[in-house]
């Protein structure tokens, strides 16, 4: 190969990478399937316009970290919180469940960082091996320590619980088939269809764009 076509067939390569990228960060499901829509945010966002964000029309819901284990707290979750209410936006939130850590303390950090407000989404449990301590309860002492959690959230807020799941956690622990939550299960692009029971919320790109964040946003699509 001369080096011309060699240079030729590199540009074409990376204007093919431009578009590809540039329909991946835009993609979401059919809104005619899927009508309500919406991100899951964490202080990795940085600032959000959550004005400019209700101002898309992309946007029906979000939730928001606010906690993680038995002492973190989202250093932006009260400002998020806050804004996302005063703009309007169904909002939600949820707590990083640590593995190396007791469900009542967890659940006391939650309840701590996150007011009873009206009409507020069901409060969620993000649970992923990403992120997580290295230590790896039996699936029995697993069970017990989030069943404490979920009890004494769902108490709290008069709410059951949703239950955020990525294919590997669920492997390890059979949450979808022990637990009986509405799930919300990761899935790229491709509708998750590996858990014990189908999902209610579904988290469909990691990647997106939405107008008032900069930068990557994971994606949600809600079951009619």
């Amino acid at each position: 190969m001369t080096p011309r076509r060699a240079g030729i067939g590199a540009l074409v390569l990376a204007l093919l990478g431009v578009a590809i990228w540039q329909w991946a960060i835009s993609w979401r499901p059919d809104p005619a399937r899927y009508p309500r829509q919406g991100i899951d945010v964490s202080h990795h966002q940085g600032a959000i316009d959550w004005v400019a964000v209700a101002e898309s029309d992309q946007v029906q819901f979000a939730y928001i970290k606010a906690s993680e284990g038995s002492d973190l707290r989202d250093r932006r979750f009260a400002g998020n919180w806050a804004a996302a209410g005063e703009a309007e936006i169904a909002r939600g939130a949820y707590h990083f469940f640590t593995l190396c850590s007791p469900g009542d303390t967890q659940a006391a950090n939650f309840i701590a960082a996150v007011p009873k407000t009206p009409a507020m989404l069901p409060p969620a449990i993000d649970l992923e091996f990403g992120g997580n301590c290295a230590g790896r309860p039996t699936p029995d002492a697993f069970l017990v320590e989030l069943m404490v959690f979920i009890r004494a959230v769902e108490a709290h807020y008069g709410q059951r619980v949703i239950l955020y799941l990525t294919r590997e956690f669920d492997a390890g622990y059979s949450v979808s088939a022990r637990v009986p939550r509405n799930l919300w299960l990761r899935g790229i692009f491709l509708e998750p269809d590996w858990a014990a029971r189908p999902w209610s919320i579904w988290q469909a790109s990691s990647f997106r764009r939405v107008p008032g964040i900069e930068g990557r946003v994971d994606w949600n699509a809600a079951r009619p």
